[in-house]
């Protein structure tokens, strides 16, 4: 069975077969994989609320902002070494091929040790710069302090990851984590149920999957040698290579730090509505991944897809394939909303018997629906434009929707919506501030788009000649 599985949806060459055929190969283990990852941490969530208690519960949900503000470096990066792992391997480059994925390990090694040194000592001064809720803080010291230690795990795994879904890899790395869910869940229950180490339990056990995680992908491309051998002098940084990381890998980290800090102030927002609103956003992120999983992963197949045929010299299969992974997303994100609004109470149930926090967090819900629309526009579009090699436009779009509209706007719904039950406003405000960011994010994508000037920004063909730009919508 497994084999059959793996024959099937194996390693892909995204610049030959029909593009829905390629794409849904490579997109099925990609889903499969998001919803392990995704798993991965709402087990994280419901093992902490049930064992410890809601305080625990909302320690994990205040601590993700500060905690993506640094762990961005890491996206950042395999987000950039996997575009350039596709357009290389679409070129049939093995040489720069080899250089990348060498030079990734080594800047990642780097990365890992200045995010362990700076993030560790900040940790408390930026919670009580969020308005942490007493009951919460010192436990949300406790959890990012070792996440923050343990980081290493986490960039390798982003980074091998990365580079094993340019080469079209998927079913690996889904396989990787379907074994790290597994050992995840049992380390969690028995660090924290058995050995009664409360929240750090939690985050020694995330720890430690992501590393088993990042060894075994490493493990996975060193065996890998009908591409690319790796050598020890491909791990000494070349400044070329280095630049195209620095230049595609810049743009995605100071889109993801300023999210991350917009997201921070939201969060701050957020603190001073009381236990209650945190506790219950911090379920509702949970079951929110897995309606946002549909765009996050048809984004890495868009993106995948498309460096590999640009590096190829293909741009009407670029066209042909963002039409169908658009439609493909489209679907699958329906199915995914609609499953919230009919099981959401079940959903929170799993994390919390708070009726106050189920009621709340469907409100949120029937908000949000609108939203993970949006998002496909967002995220597929996004996608292609990075595959292209265009990290710049999606980046000031998002920085834009985020920083001029969504935080200001919060703040201004927060404000004018006080009342006896809210006195720091109605929390509702923090849903419909996104909403209208999601959307007017939608809008400003789809524009960007098609005007069309990321399809000249390839580091294989700079000056490849495309179809005209209103072709490629």
């Amino acid at each position: 069975m497994l084999k059959k599985f793996i024959a099937l949806f194996g390693a892909q060459d995204m610049t030959v077969g029909k593009p829905f055929v390629c794409l849904l190969k490579f997109s099925v283990p990609l889903l499969i994989g998001n919803i392990a990852q995704m798993l991965y941490s709402t087990v994280d969530a419901i093992i902490v609320g049930e064992y410890i208690g809601d305080a625990a519960l909302s320690a994990v949900g205040v601590s993700t902002p500060i905690q993506h503000l640094f762990l961005v470096f890491f996206m950042a990066v395999g987000s950039a070494v996997t575009v350039m792992v596709a357009q290389y391997f679409g070129a049939r480059d093995y040489d720069h091929l080899g250089d990348t994925i060498g030079n990734s390990i080594t800047l990642i090694a780097v990365i890992s040790v200045v995010i362990t040194a700076v993030a560790t000592p900040l940790t408390g001064s930026l919670l009580r710069l969020m308005n942490t809720p007493p009951e919460t803080y010192d436990m949300a010291v406790a959890y990012l302090m070792i996440l923050f230690l343990g980081a290493a795990g986490n960039g390798f795994y982003n980074v091998l990851s990365g580079i094993l879904r340019g080469l079209g890899e998927s079913v690996f790395p889904l396989l990787i984590l379907l074994l790290t869910v597994i050992l995840n869940t049992i380390l969690d229950i028995w660090f924290v149920s058995g050995l009664h180490m409360g929240i750090a339990g939690a985050a020694w056990a995330t720890i430690i999957s992501q590393s088993i995680s990042a060894v075994l992908c490493l493990i996975k491309i060193m065996r890998i040698r009908s591409i690319v051998k790796i050598k020890p002098k491909m791990l000494l940084l070349k400044r070329r290579i280095v630049g195209h990381i620095v230049r595609l890998g810049i743009p995605t980290s100071l889109q993801m730090g300023i999210m991350s800090l917009s997201t921070m102030l939201v969060q701050s927002l957020v603190n001073s509505m009381g236990f209650l609103v945190t506790t219950t956003i911090t379920a509702l992120m949970r079951i929110d991944g897995f309606a946002v999983l549909p765009s996050h992963t048809f984004s890495i197949s868009a993106s995948t897809y498309t460096g590999q045929n640009t590096g190829a010299g293909n741009m009407e299969r670029v066209r042909q394939g963002t039409r169908t992974v658009f439609y493909m997303c489209l679907v699958f994100t329906v199915v995914m909303v609609a499953a919230m609004l009919l099981f959401g109470r079940s959903m929170f149930s799993l994390f919390t018997d708070t009726p106050a926090v189920i009621d709340m967090g469907m409100g949120f819900i029937r908000i949000m629906a609108f939203a993970y629309i949006a998002m496909v526009f967002n995220n597929v579009f996004s996608g292609v434009m990075r595959g292209a090699g265009d990290s710049m436009g999606p980046m000031w779009i998002s920085v834009g929707v985020n920083v001029v509209l969504r935080v200001p706007l919060a703040y201004v719904i927060a404000y004018f919506t006080r009342s006896l039950a809210y006195p720091a406003g109605n929390p509702d405000s923090i849903f419909w501030s996104l909403l209208a960011a999601m959307v007017a994010g939608a809008v400003v994508t789809i524009i960007y788009f098609r005007k069309g000037r990321w399809r000249n920004k390839s580091i294989i063909n700079p000056n490849l000649e495309v179809p005209d730009a209103e072709a490629t919508v």
